[in-house]
């Protein structure tokens, strides 16, 4: 029994000295370790009160800059890519046909029996205007009236069907024996045929020049929207011989550019085309320093819709060229007044994604709908009665 008790106490001695060996290996492996670590550690210094105040701490400013009072935010308008052929400044002459219709219009002495107007006069009930017209003439010639004392203008000329258009160019060759006309323009290029061109004569002279107090017309028609259509200056672009009784409405700002500048229709037309919407529009301000920025944009003729970029927050218009595409016009003093048109949420020039939202079919429902209705407006309205001209101009 002794024996093997000593042999029991052997053994347990045995195991507690190898124990006791392999935790003092481990603790000196750790204890390595850690004299490593400390020993490839940076010390991190300390800084004193003087040397921390000499330390300059750049601090970077976040970017806040104001934006730009100037800069327009522009949407996308939705429209019919044939209204390209019409609106206020659509170019017509022998190079560029009429594409007419349904054109609203206003029989001028009706106009003036409703107003009690007595500035001026039609020459018969049957001449007539566009209805966007008339009040911008009525008020010119009201004023004319009123600086001048003379009531003796007669409009002899306005409205024109292509048919009478034809007419009075047979009639001029007739009369002149010569192949082409210099005087008429050719029938479906009259701005006749548009409702926005007016030809002024006398009561008194049956005549008209635009020479002594009638001189005050051509000088203030671009603040009513008129320009004297065809100069003496400008027949070789024009091809119709100087007519100092032939107006033509274009609208406010545009009228009074080309006044200013002396250039014609056609120049004016070319010269917006250079600013296009992505380069630099043409800014200024009128005689009354109103300020417009214009600029033009192309008809997507790939498809029924064009997508013509607007502003979001300013009044705007918009009128075809009658050519390749729109002219927009903002009017950078008003603030949007273009509820009724439809526009697309966009911030920017339309994108082919924007295009996609309106697909072929839904543009032929909605040209489908609004001929639908112009044709229901025709109808009620009965068609218009040929005018019977005892007086006319040539072109």
């Amino acid at each position: 029994m002794g024996r093997d008790e000593n042999k029991r106490k052997s053994i347990r001695n045995a195991k507690i000295v190898t124990e006791v060996c392999i935790s003092a290996v481990i603790l000196s492996l750790g204890g390595y370790a850690i004299y490593k670590a400390v020993d490839k550690a940076e010390p991190i210094g300390t800084v004193s009160t003087s040397e921390a105040s000499d330390i300059e701490i750049e601090l970077t400013e976040p970017t806040t800059e104001a934006p730009d009072p100037d800069q327009i935010t522009f949407i996308t308008n939705a429209v019919k890519t044939t209204d390209k052929f019409k609106g206020d400044l659509i170019l017509v002459n022998n190079d560029v046909e009429y594409i007419g219709g349904n054109e609203e219009l206003v029989t001028i002495n009706e106009m003036l029996d409703e107003d009690g107007r007595t500035s001026f006069v039609g020459n018969d009930y049957n001449m007539q205007i566009l209805r966007t017209v008339y009040e911008p003439l009525a008020t010119m010639l009201d004023d004319f009236n009123e600086a001048t004392n003379y009531d003796d203008i007669v409009i002899i000329g306005g409205y024109r069907t292509k048919e009478r258009q034809q007419e009075l160019y047979d009639e001029d060759l007739a009369s002149t024996g010569n192949d082409t006309s210099e005087r008429v323009a050719l029938p479906g290029h009259s701005e006749h045929e548009s409702g926005y061109a007016l030809d002024f004569t006398t009561s008194t002279t049956w005549d008209y020049d635009g020479t002594g107090e009638y001189d005050w017309i051509n000088k203030n028609c671009w603040k009513y929207g008129f320009i004297l259509r065809y100069a003496e200056d400008k027949t070789d672009i024009t091809q119709i011989q100087y007519e100092p009784w032939h107006y033509r409405y274009v609208g406010i700002p545009h009228a009074y550019y080309m006044h200013e500048n002396g250039i014609c229709l056609e120049e004016y037309i070319d010269l917006v085309r250079e600013h296009a919407y992505d380069g630099e529009h043409l800014k200024f301000k009128d005689g009354e320093n109103k300020k417009y920025e214009i600029y033009f944009f192309p008809s997507d003729d790939s498809s029924d819709t064009t997508f013509v970029p607007v502003p979001s927050s300013l009044k705007y218009d918009i009128s075809g060229n009658n050519i390749d595409g729109f002219i927009v016009t903002v009017y950078l003093d008003e603030k949007a007044d273009n509820s009724s048109t439809l526009l697309q949420d966009a911030t920017e020039a339309p994108t082919e994604e924007a295009t996609e939202e309106v697909t072929e079919e839904e543009a032929a429902e909605d040209e489908e709908s609004s001929d639908e209705e112009s044709s229901d407006e025709s109808a009620e309205e009965g068609e218009t009665s040929e005018p019977e001209y005892s007086e006319e101009s040539a072109e």
